[in-house]
């Protein structure tokens, strides 16, 4: 794994071009050095994803010119950037419900760009892995476990030797795909956090303290003694105190959050528009807290005194992230590359936006 921080936010420099002559959908087998047009492409968002877009964007500027200032911001924060109009796409680890659509000033699209793991990561001094069921996992987060040297967590993990020492559950404070990945999947296994916490980007926790962004968090369990959270993988390796848990998935077996075990979660049914959650797969090998990341834009890109060129250069960006070049480039920043058959999902959806009712990519 990769130590990355990453903190405000990613801007890449800035050139694009594309023809406004007329409205000739872009052929993407293509990628050539392009002329500045004074275009800026602007995101905001998921932390979650934050590492790969870094890098893909400057990879992308490398190759074109083209550049993209995205903003660390959080799902939640994200999305609600791209309903005020203010950016061109956000990035999300939520997808937007049958409610949350319809409250958009319009029709929105979900772009999935790879998968990842939420880790369950603490700070235990001389502790390496442990193993966590679901249901242990439950009573640390809700505040019924709140001691290290508990008798469940010991008769779990017979070989490691607990300190007497407070648990300290650490959570996002900001609304965050993170939580909403890892929520879903408690609401999954427990029927009592279901009942009395649920699923969402921001919650109404029982104990803990709360940080922003997955840095945030990460930093907080760092510096805490007997701290316990949730984080992106990405982030995970922030402090060399910080500890990675084996959850016991949905067929029994402890699965540590590997890129191989996200993908396995990702052999699951995916719906047409992609809006799933991969939480609690049935897959033998699956880490069971995995789920995608999703770019959203708006499906009619002629909006708020936009131009054809702006349109045009945003989902010819997007098209770019679904190809061999940036899923390759997933594994090596602990994600997922998505499965081929959601990359061909993913790709026919972003055919489906348009400018002026003609669709901007063939």
């Amino acid at each position: 794994m990769k130590k990355l921080v990453l903190f405000g936010i990613v801007s890449i420099g800035l050139m694009s071009f594309v023809g406004i002559g007329g409205l000739n959908p872009i052929k993407t087998n293509e990628v050539g050095t392009l002329q500045g047009s004074g275009i800026s492409i602007s995101a905001a968002g998921s932390t979650f994803a934050g590492p790969i877009y870094k890098a893909a964007f400057g990879k992308y500027q490398a190759k074109t010119g083209v550049t993209v200032s995205y903003g660390l911001t959080g799902s939640g924060a994200g999305i609600t950037s791209l309903k005020d109009k203010v950016v061109d796409f956000c990035g999300s680890d939520a997808f937007l419900s049958n409610d949350d659509m319809k409250k958009m000033p319009s029709e929105v699209v979900h772009i999935p760009t790879c998968s990842g793991a939420v880790d369950i990561v603490y700070n235990l001094p001389g502790i390496g892995s442990i193993n966590l069921t679901p249901a242990l996992l439950t009573k640390i987060f809700m505040g019924k476990t709140t001691n290290w040297n508990d008798a469940e967590l010991k008769k779990l993990n017979p070989k490691t030797k607990f300190p007497n020492l407070k648990i300290t559950v650490v959570y996002r404070s900001d609304g965050s795909g993170t939580t909403a990945i890892f929520s879903d999947y408690m609401s999954k296994v427990s029927e009592e956090w279901k009942t009395k916490i649920g699923a969402g980007k921001t919650l109404n926790w029982p104990v803990g303290m709360g940080a922003k962004g997955n840095p945030g968090v990460a930093g907080t369990i760092g510096s805490t003694d007997g701290a316990i959270g949730y984080v992106g993988s990405e982030y995970a390796e922030l402090s060399k105190k910080i500890s990675f848990a084996a959850i016991q998935n949905k067929a029994g077996k402890f699965i540590m959050p590997t890129v191989d075990a996200v993908s396995a979660a990702g052999k699951s049914d995916i719906p047409a528009d992609t809006r799933v959650m991969e939480t609690n797969s049935a897959e033998a090998k699956a880490y069971p807290i995995s789920g995608f990341t999703w770019i959203i834009l708006y499906k009619n890109q002629n909006y708020n005194g936009r131009s054809l060129a702006q349109a045009q250069e945003t989902v010819k960006l997007i098209d770019w992230m679904l190809n061999p070049e940036v899923q390759g480039m997933a594994k090596q920043l602990n994600y997922a590359p998505l499965p081929a058959k959601v990359v061909k999902m993913a790709k026919g959806i972003l055919r489906t936006v348009t400018y002026n009712g003609k669709a901007l990519l063939k």
